[in-house]
């Protein structure tokens, strides 16, 4: 009988949510694909007559954990596409839209939420339409009440794309939110068909059922002060920086995390390195950027004690060394959907390590220093920009 990702932890650790909104994310997914399928036509639809236009621009956005969603994605939806796609946070939009939007072209801003009620939301779609003649909204969002899935629900310049009732984690961190807003936007833009979602399920239910247990353990075991995350593609660069935001949220900032690509590791962001720290790479599929990868690998293995240092890969050809870390049947896999399922490692060790210090990870700051959904933000209005006359 296979342990699950609930049977490992005790009750009453304040972590009932964060547990099973990760253990969840593969029946999650297929939901995901189902109402996707379910809403192909009106999608096209909205989508169609966008796409065919060769200037437009997508923007991929949201904060923190969903502007991270975007990073993923934005390569494949390029790929798929055919049209310049960008990921621009929501808080760099509202802080400075004329730099987030710095060429007047027809452009889909595309806009991830768990909740939609983030002061930033809805001000960056409303900026977008200020900066901008021509602005379409794409909203994908697990929460039908919020604000932004309100405002632009009966918008004809917008299409809400609802995710699962069960995607609104009710944990502080995002997990299957995150996972489901990313997986609705690879279907959305044909960047991964519905078919293409049962190998990264059948790799996560590897992992929630216990196929990686042993191996975090005995990462955690080493009682780490640091973790750094690294990921050379767009899309695992991408999982790093969430990786790495997960681990800082559920120990309330009692791991030092951090996150950077195998090359520009090197480059000053190595000094973090120390006896106390451990590093875990995501190792591309791509064969070209897997030898920086696998580089990397082999330098940390070299000068870091043993067993420090893992390999998150579909697949061990090349790998140096031990302490790898398989995700089964992804070796042809776009490493958006690699990061798909490789996003629940970086989920469970930020969880084991939260419980490991006696934090709850269903509200690791119980004085609300740091909330769930973002408050204390005043969205400034923008004045009419000036243009100096000669």
């Amino acid at each position: 009988m296979k342990t699950t990702t609930q049977d490992t932890v005790p009750q009453g650790s304040g972590a009932d949510h964060t547990v099973a909104e990760i253990a969840q994310q593969p029946g999650v997914w297929r939901e995901v694909g189902t109402i996707v399928a379910d809403g192909r036509d009106s999608l096209d639809a909205f989508l169609g007559p966008l796409l065919a236009e060769k200037d437009l621009r997508i923007v991929l956005t949201g904060a923190g954990t969903s502007a991270f969603a975007g990073e993923v994605v934005r390569a494949a939806i390029a790929r798929a596409t055919g049209r310049r796609v960008d990921a621009v946070s929501t808080t760099d939009i509202v802080a400075d839209p004329h730099a987030s939007f710095p060429d007047d072209v027809p452009t889909l801003l595309v806009s991830f939420a768990r909740s939609g009620d983030s002061p930033e939301s809805v001000a960056a779609t409303r900026l977008a339409e200020q900066v901008l003649t021509r602005v379409h909204h794409l909203v994908i969002t697990c929460n039908s009440a919020g604000q932004l899935a309100r405002a632009h629900g009966a918008d004809v310049a917008s299409h809400v794309l609802l995710m699962p009732a069960a995607a609104n984690d009710q944990g502080f961190a995002m997990t299957s939110s995150f996972t489901s807003m990313l997986l609705a936007s690879l279907l959305a833009f044909g960047a991964l068909t519905t078919e293409g979602i049962e190998a990264p399920a059948a790799a996560a239910e590897h992992i929630t059922t216990g196929g990686l247990d042993r191996g975090i353990d005995a990462l955690l075991a080493r009682e780490p002060e640091r973790l750094v995350y690294l990921g050379s593609s767009s899309a695992l660069k991408g999982l790093a920086h969430e990786s790495a935001l997960k681990l800082l949220e559920l120990t309330g900032g009692t791991v030092v995390a951090s996150s950077e690509s195998s090359l520009g590791f090197r480059h000053g962001p190595k000094s973090v390195l120390n006896d106390r720290t451990a590093v875990v790479v995501y190792v591309s599929n791509d064969p070209y950027t897997r030898r920086y990868d696998l580089d990397v690998l082999a330098e940390l293995r070299a000068g870091l004690p043993s067993g420090s240092v893992v390999a998150v890969t579909s697949s061990p050809d090349g790998v140096p060394g031990n302490d790898t870390w398989l995700l089964p049947g992804l070796g042809d896999a776009d490493d958006s959907a690699l990061a798909l399922t490789a996003v629940l490692c970086a989920q469970l060790i930020a969880l084991r390590s939260s419980l490991g210090r006696g934090i709850r990870p269903d509200n690791p700051f119980p004085s609300g220093e740091v909330n769930r959904v973002v408050r204390g933000v005043t969205v400034h209005p923008l004045p009419e920009r000036r243009h100096d006359v000669a």
